[in-house]
Formats: C-alpha cells, structure tokens, sequence
C-alpha cells in the first residue's frame, strides 16, 4: 500500500498545460529523478488551458513515472474545475491526488472517498493550519502538504529567507502529521537558479521535521534528494547501532552507545534511517521501476 511506502524526499511539480515536459515525462526509460511527480492541473494552469490539460494529464498518467509515484494535483473545491477534475481523477492512473486547499476534515474526507485512492491535502491558510489534526486523520489522507507562500500570504509576513515567521506553522503541520501517521512535504522554494538557497531551505526543512520537499523544476531534484536523504555520518552511526543491537537477539534496553545513552526509539530511527538509505539506492540503481 502507498500509505507504508518510506515518505518522498521530492516531489516535483509538472504543469499538464506543458507538453513538452509531459512528452519527456511519459518517454520510455526517463527518470525526473524525483521519489514523486505530481501532473498540475491547478495554479501553473491559465483557465482557458484547463480542459486540454485535464485530458493531457490523464494520458500522460497512463504510462510509467520511471518508478515515481503519480500524482494529480486538481482544482480546489468550489472552482469551476473540481467536479471534472475530481471525475476524471477517479479513474486515472494516479496513485495519490493532491488536493489544494483543504480547509476541512469533513470535505477532505467526502472527496477523498469521492476519489478511491489516497490522498495529500494541502494546508494553505491560517484557519487550514488550525484544522491540520484533524485534516490529517481523515480517513483517506496519507500526509499533508504545506502551502506556505500562501501562509505567508495570508499572514501578511514580510519576504524573509530565514521563513521565521512559518516556523510554527510548519510545526503545526508537521506535528499533525505525524500524529496520524502521514507524510509531511515542505512547500516549494521560488527561485529556481539560487541552488545553494535552496540547499539551506530543504536542510530547514529537514530540521523542521518534513519528510521532503515540493519542487518546482527538474533543475531542483538532485540538491533536494541529496538535503533530506541521510548523510555518510548518519549512517555509519546507525549501521553501528544496528549492528550492535542484532549482536544482542535478547535486547539491551538502555545502553551507553558513541559517549550518549541510546534506547528503542533511537533504534527505530536507525532502522528508517537505513531503509531510507536502501530504497534511494534501489531508485538510483533504477530496481524501482515498475
């Protein structure tokens, strides 16, 4: 099932309005790179280019991601859109769709059930940020995603690289998420030449608690996987823990491990930390493919 997959590290945007990108997408043999490609129909898509995207998206969701996940973010509730979107994403080859804008549990729950499949709301305003919990626990909801240039937005914060002001924000949502179980994707950064920018936001992020981040350009993929994949420190150290608690089959409870004192939950996140590391290389050696 999509919902015990290890969480995407990236998630690129791909706007169904573009068909040159959807034409390398849906090329046999390509890789984005990316853990999960989410096909756009919502705010890279002009109005009048709705319908045709729509159909483009549905076409291009048929094929192979190259072992990413599909997804499909849709028109939010109450566009013009969202019925059609909502139809046609029902009987797509999406594995996740992506819903902007949610502002309830109860709506989220309806359409999610509406949809037949898995589903990532996106918090996008102060009262969504408030509902997260429940947001998170409705049934179908595997994660959330954090909109935040339209927290930002809403909040009325000044431009700010250090994102300051959304440091509780994004803790609300992290923590909703991980309350119920889900993932938890850091919004997207805007300036797609300012690398080293974006390696300090995606590192934020990790320090934050998301699992990865929502992209907006191929160019933004490898800095991305690299920030929120684990590092050879990281995981020389869990492989040393492992190592010594499998050594031990009848445990060892609390113990002295590397000058700090270590117990099952910091097993548990060295086993993640290796699953993690073993299904990137799996995706990179190009054994993910289906």
């Amino acid at each position: 099932m999509l919902s015990e997959q290890l969480p995407p590290r990236t998630a690129l945007y791909v706007p169904a309005s573009n068909a040159k990108a959807l034409t390398k997408l849906a090329a046999p043999g390509v890789d984005m790179g990316a853990d999960m490609v989410i096909v756009e129909l919502e705010d890279a898509v002009r109005p009048d280019q709705k319908e045709d995207a729509r159909t483009a998206a549905m076409a291009v969701l048929a094929g192979n991601f190259g072992g990413a996940i599909k997804a499909l973010r849709i028109n939010g509730i109450g566009t013009p859109w969202h019925d059609a979107d909502v139809s046609a994403a029902a009987n797509s080859g999406a594995d996740v769709v992506v819903v902007p804008k949610v502002e309830s549990a109860a709506e989220i729950k309806a359409l999610a059930k509406r949809l037949g499949r898995p589903v990532l709301a996106m918090v996008e305003s102060p009262a969504a940020a408030f509902e997260a919990r429940a947001i998170a626990q409705a049934a179908g909801v595997i994660g959330l995603i954090a909109g935040l240039n339209d927290v930002a937005h809403d909040m009325r914060l000044p431009a700010d690289p250090a994102r300051e002001g959304l440091i509780l924000v994004s803790q609300m949502i992290v923590l909703a998420a991980r309350a119920a179980g889900g993932w938890a994707l850091d919004g997207v950064y805007n300036d797609v030449k300012d690398a080293d920018g974006l390696a300090a936001e995606c590192a934020q992020g990790r320090r934050w608690g998301y699992d990865g981040k929502t992209l907006i350009h191929p160019a933004q993929v490898a800095i991305a996987n690299q920030s929120f994949a684990p590092s050879e420190a990281e995981l020389a150290d869990a492989r040393a823990l492992v190592s010594l608690i499998e050594a031990n089959p009848d445990g060892v409870g609390a113990i002295r491990f590397h000058d700090r004192m270590v117990e099952d939950m910091h097993i548990a996140s060295a086993r993640a930390l290796l699953a993690r590391d073993g299904q990137d290389r799996q995706r990179a050696n190009g054994a993910g493919d289906k």
